[in-house]
């Protein structure tokens, strides 16, 4: 029994709070969840894009064409196809037409990743085919017997029987930042993503009639929600241009990291119903900027658990800001060092469970260190399930919603304590004025923050830092900026920010 260590009255709440509700998911199969909407209103918008469109007919259509040729190029269920595209609607078409043909979506955003990166997704994927735009085909570093296809060319109908794909087979194969320098391939199933997307509260309440911006990169797992969440559910996609918040402006809803959401102002949005964000801890400011006019959802899991594994509706009259409860049909267990499940209200590293958890790593390692590090048998679900090992530290509150207390690479070792980087941001975020704030180590010895807008005064804010916590977590400098750099899938830069606190002096001590 893996939980006699712990009092009957924990034993009881660790089950309790740790597994989501059980519900039924209507198809294992996502784009069959798509399908079903094209047959009830094929002629509903389906996609707006600079001005042009596509209804539900004429995508399924076109990615019914581009399937048969996958078809005819060789490809079947558990092979990967490159999606090397911008946002677009032939990004759509290619999408569906792959999953169509019942192969797995490796995206990736051609106008962004350099080659290098291409080459090792194409390598890493075993991607035999690759479908890009025209104007992007030479920048595809295709190798010596891989197909290469134009989505901006017509595809011919055919009414080949295509094969379908088992709820366990792949849905995409997503790149994460690995430890080692380059990025991680993590297969994602049919049935992880029809699990998030087509229950409650993943589903966000989207059905016809919603309009759902899709903001994000196509090649970070929240895209999935924006894209396959949209479709799956009869709404419209409103494929944005340069221009964030004008997408925003026109949708009802908005799936986003915090960092991107920043830059949309919650009063130009009055159409707006519901919001999730994910992808990095959310300032509790923003959260009660847009809570106080809409559902505002904050949510939180890796690519490797399926966009998210657990989702809470914030109020702001409520205490803190919680990532919440696990979703249906998964699990969550905080767990000490030693994979034991810990108390209620003891904090430890938060492993996930349940039908989140994902095929796992694509890696030629024929020892599978990769997998055998972040993937482990559950113990407590049993009958050869996994749990995945998330890095995210956590404790339950006494009500059963769990705080998210930063990452365990986030914990650093400073004069020899230990600190929380995440802790020393949330003061800062407390501070009158400031938006947004990110705490970094500089050196064995000190700690430098940035906070934004730039009109932020660093003293002040640090003297909160100082009256909050140890010295040891008052950070050296505060340096306010404008804006804080991104990454392209829409999170802080904090490699660039460490560079821009090496490059210019202290502003506050």
């Amino acid at each position: 029994m893996p939980l006699r260590h712990l009092t009957p009255h924990d034993q009881r709440l660790f089950l309790r709070y740790g597994t989501g509700p059980a519900a039924f998911v209507p198809d294992p199969l996502i784009h069959r969840a798509v399908a079903r909407r094209t047959a009830a209103a094929p002629h509903t918008i389906a996609a707006e894009h600079r001005g042009h469109t596509l209804t539900y007919a004429q995508l399924d259509a076109q990615a019914e064409a581009l399937a048969a040729r996958l078809h005819r190029e060789g490809v079947r269920p558990g092979d990967h196809v490159g999606l090397f595209v911008r946002r677009s609607l032939p990004m759509l078409v290619g999408l569906l037409g792959i999953l169509k043909a019942g192969a797995a979506y490796v995206p990736q955003d051609i106008g962004l990743a350099p080659p290098a990166q291409l080459s090792h997704v194409i390598r890493t994927a075993r991607t035999r085919v690759v479908l890009t735009l025209g104007e992007y085909a030479h920048r595809v570093p295709l190798p010596l017997g891989h197909q290469l296809i134009d989505l901006d060319e017509p595809f011919t109908p055919d009414r080949a029987e295509l094969p379908a794909p088992a709820p366990d087979d792949g849905c995409y194969v997503l790149f994460t930042s690995g430890t080692t320098g380059r990025p991680n391939g993590v297969k994602v199933t049919h049935r992880n993503v029809a699990n998030i997307l087509l229950t409650e509260p993943g589903s966000l309440g989207i059905g016809p009639g919603d309009r759902v911006a899709q903001l994000l990169n196509i090649a970070f797992d929240m895209a999935a929600w924006e894209i396959l969440g949209c479709l799956a559910h009869g709404a419209t996609l409103v494929i944005r241009d340069r221009d964030i918040e004008a997408a925003a402006r026109t949708a009802t809803v908005l799936i986003a990291t915090p960092t991107v959401l920043s830059g949309i102002d919650p009063a130009a949005c009055p159409r707006v119903r519901a919001v999730a964000v994910a992808g990095e801890p959310c300032p509790r400011p923003l959260a009660d900027a847009w809570a106080s006019r809409t559902a505002f959802f904050n949510c939180c899991g890796p690519t490797e658990t399926t966009i998210v594994n657990t989702m809470s509706r914030h109020d702001p009259r409520n205490p803190l800001l919680t990532i919440g409860r696990p979703t249906p049909n998964n699990t969550v267990y905080v767990l000490d060092a030693d994979r034991r499940a810990l108390p209620i209200g003891e904090v430890g590293e938060m492993w996930a469970g349940g039908d989140c958890v994902s095929a796992g790593y694509l890696t030629d390692d024929p020892n599978d260190r990769l997998n055998n590090e972040r993937y482990a048998p559950d113990p407590f679900l049993g009958g050869g399930r996994r749990m995945f090992r998330t890095r995210d530290l956590g404790r339950w509150t006494p009500d059963g919603r769990l705080e998210h207390l930063g990452r365990t690479d986030d914990q650093v070792k400073v004069r020899g304590f230990r600190v929380e980087l995440d802790s020393v941001s949330s003061v800062l975020e407390q501070v009158p004025g400031v938006v947004r704030a990110v705490t970094l180590k500089r050196d064995d010895r000190s700690l430098v923050s940035f906070v934004c807008p730039a009109d932020v005064d660093p003293a002040t804010a640090r003297q909160a830092v100082v009256d909050a916590l140890p010295y040891y977590c008052v950070p050296d400098n505060v340096m306010p900026l404008t804006s804080l750099p991104e990454t392209d899938r829409g999170k802080i830069d904090k490699p660039a920010l460490l560079q821009l606190a090496l490059d210019r002096p202290a502003v506050a001590r």
